[in-house]
């Protein structure tokens, strides 16, 4: 009839999600996503498009449409953690349907939330070794996080924006290592200390990508900046002064 969501509309969603035994491992009174962008899990992606406004439906959820083979002891938000290969029941109740998000001017509140959303979620995918989902996750968060806002943000409303922003960049520089993908990974880096000169992490890993494309003389002073903010830093240390390579200067693609 016309009244279900649409590809590429956003929806919003309350959500009660629960073991076989009862216990509650998720809860949102509001959650926000467009399906088909991987912000939540496959029962949510499959069965919030069936569902219209104000409609309340249970989707009963096999472990592959839920948390996988691995459950979601990765995910510190979800009390308890879901089991392996555990099945879930999910409550939902469409709230809301709206055209894309992403072009539309919003709070930046809100442009704030929806970006710590998308990154959360890309989290999840990192820690479960879905590194293509992972980074695509980010890279929505940095849409979200870029997209017009309603209202001039504040001095912390821009401080925070500047943080996300700076947090998801490096974070797909992980994601792009663990993809074997050195330059994209390098640009990666390259854009949060755009935005961040001083910011230690994007600093390390761009050092250790410089040495391991033998750029000796620039990596040693990258990882010598580094070293300056952080002086307790052993894995700066040894960078600055030796050629750095990924197996000796630390892990460059470490979980963000």
């Amino acid at each position: 009839d016309g009244l279900r969501p649409r590809p590429g509309q956003e929806v919003s969603v309350k959500v009660l999600g629960a073991l076989e035994d009862g216990g509650l491992v998720e809860r949102d009174p509001r959650l926000t996503f467009v399906p088909g962008y991987g912000d939540v899990v496959q029962a949510l992606e499959l069965g919030v498009p069936t569902m219209q406004p104000g409609e309340v439906a249970f989707f009963l959820a096999a472990f592959p449409y839920g948390y996988g083979r691995p459950g979601s002891r990765c995910c510190t938000r979800r009390e308890p953690d879901v089991p392996p290969e555990a099945p879930l029941l999910f409550e939902v109740t469409l709230l809301e349907v709206r055209d894309g998000l992403d072009p539309q001017p919003l709070p930046p509140a809100a442009r704030l939330r929806l970006g710590a959303q998308r990154r959360e979620r890309g989290n999840f995918h990192f820690a479960r070794g879905d590194f293509s989902a992972a980074l695509r996750s980010y890279q929505l968060a940095l849409r979200a996080l870029d997209g017009p806002t309603a209202a001039p943000p504040g001095p912390q409303e821009e401080e925070e924006l500047r943080e996300q922003r700076v947090k998801c960049f490096n974070n797909c520089a992980a994601a792009e290592l663990k993809l074997q993908r050195v330059e994209e990974a390098l640009v990666a880096c390259e854009a949060a200390l755009s935005i961040s000169p001083d910011n230690g992490r994007a600093l390390l890993r761009r050092g250790q990508l410089l040495a391991q494309q033998g750029r000796d003389t620039e990596a040693a002073l990258v990882l010598r900046r580094a070293l300056e903010l952080d002086p307790a830093s052993e894995v700066c240390r040894a960078g600055s002064t030796a050629r750095g390579r990924t197996g000796t200067a630390g892990d460059p693609a470490a979980a963000p």
